[in-house]
């Protein structure tokens, strides 16, 4: 899981140096004791942590350095975390960026619990040992999933190197074609875009499926738009429904691609931070040229469509840069969000480090740094951002491959149902989503 928005600073040089001056006798402690680390930790936080100004005044320095961090953040910090490069344990595991598979448990109008595959990255372990997007997981390790159990086993899952799976076809209400599948632990490698064009009532629609958004990208995505184009695309789909984010300036290129009367001083984003880093205000062409490798904002709009409406699909996987494309492109076209709410990581950050050489702390600090917002100062969506249309991408099973012009939520789109869809599948709850094997359970609740 991509855990932090990348923002291409200069690298942060931190010294291992006392408590700020508000500190009349700071602590002093033996270099290279944990005690002198999370000094360093404290000191690099008060500088750049969002919300510096709530953290403890006397923190336990005595604390082993996760607990330490852990015990400076905000309550309603989700997603700052730290890591010791030494050690491959402390970075965040996922099922998805260990076996490279994500899955959905869903009650059914029954009350019959199943378990869907929703993703399988290409070229992952779960791709090389033949799992497909709606097939149906019936054991996880000999155990039957549950709503009870289905949060433990995930869990347990991250402490494994191999998976033995009991998966099956659905038919007709029923699981068929059962069979046996291991997953054994390791690399995914760069997931390629997907793109189609439809026809709908007489236009051309563009598809395009983005997994992530990392630096260099910008050069699929001006080819992509570029065949857009030339086939005189009138309408685009852009599917960010299990895109966790990445880099903020490969998100500016993207936008950058899709409406119309814009330009290189067309303002993009607005940073905000502590009272040390204050307000960033970016433009479109400001922020792509942080990403090294990208193409220039004027080179990316020579292939724009100049759409005035885009339609995205989200869910609750749609997290940082994606939710960044949702609410920063508001301000230049009308945006129909189609799906279900996103995560809300309404925040940016880069990652401090020890930059002394040679180097002396080996921990590295993942932590939030600013909130965004768009060029009308809109942010704030640390719930999610709400979607117009409200559509349950499980409300028909099996899940089809992501493309499909069938697939539930590319077709409420395509056959213009998508104002309907809200009506009977998910107000009345007639498919309910108990758990999901990438979203954290504090926002598992906020289910359509």
């Amino acid at each position: 899981m991509k855990n932090f928005l990348k923002l291409q600073f200069i690298a942060v040089i931190i010294l291992l140096i006392s408590c700020t001056d508000n500190d009349e006798n700071p602590p002093a402690f033996p270099e290279g004791s944990t005690e002198s680390v999370n000094l360093w930790v404290q000191d690099s936080l008060k500088r750049y942590y969002y919300w510096a100004d709530q953290m403890p005044a006397k923190p336990d320095y005595h604390l082993p350095v996760k607990e330490f961090f852990k015990s400076l953040l905000a309550p309603q910090d989700r997603f700052s975390f730290i890591v010791n490069t030494e050690d491959p344990s402390s970075y965040p595991r996922s099922i998805r960026n260990m076996y490279g598979f994500d899955y959905t448990v869903l009650q059914r109008t029954n009350g019959e619990v199943v378990t869907v595959i929703k993703l399988v990255l290409k070229d992952s372990p779960a791709f090389n040992a033949g799992l497909e997007r709606g097939m149906i997981i019936t054991r996880i390790n000999g155990k039957i999933v549950t709503a009870n159990n289905a949060e433990s086993i995930t869990s347990s899952m991250k402490d494994l190197t191999v998976l033995d799976l009991s998966v099956g076809s659905w038919s007709n209400g029923t699981v068929t074609d059962e069979k046996e599948i291991k997953v054994y632990y390791g690399l995914s490698f760069e997931q390629p875009l997907l793109s189609k064009i439809f026809e709908k009532n007489g236009k051309k629609v563009a598809y395009l499926y983005i997994y992530d958004f990392p630096d260099g990208i910008t050069q699929k995505l001006s080819q992509k738009f570029a065949e857009f184009k030339a086939a005189g695309v009138q309408e685009l789909i852009l599917d960010l429904r299990y895109n966790y984010g990445g880099s903020v300036s490969a998100a500016a290129a993207l936008c950058s691609l899709i409406p119309s009367g814009i330009n290189s001083a067309s303002p993009f984003i607005i940073f905000k931070g502590n009272k040390n880093g204050g307000e960033v205000k970016r433009t479109f062409s400001q922020q792509i040229a942080y990403d090294p490798k990208a193409l220039d904002f004027n080179t990316l709009r020579t292939n724009a469509l100049g759409l005035n409406k885009v339609y995205i699909l989200t869910s609750n996987s749609t997290a940082s840069a994606a939710e960044i494309v949702i609410n920063n492109l508001k301000p230049y076209l009308e945006v129909i969000q189609v799906g279900d709410v996103t995560l809300g990581k309404d925040m940016a950050g880069f990652t401090v480090e020890d930059k002394r050489k040679p180097q002396k702390i080996r921990w590295q600090i993942h932590p939030v740094i600013y909130k965004v917002f768009n060029a009308n100062g809109a942010g704030e969506y640390s719930s999610g951002i709400l979607p117009q249309v409200p559509v349950n991408e499980y409300v028909e099973l099996p899940l089809l491959p992501l493309g499909h012009p069938d697939e539930t939520l590319i077709s409420s789109v395509l056959n213009g149902t998508y104002f309907k869809a809200v009506n009977k599948e998910t107000s009345e709850g007639e498919v309910k989503i108990l758990y999901q094997s990438d979203v954290p359970p504090i926002a598992v609740g906020r289910n359509l």
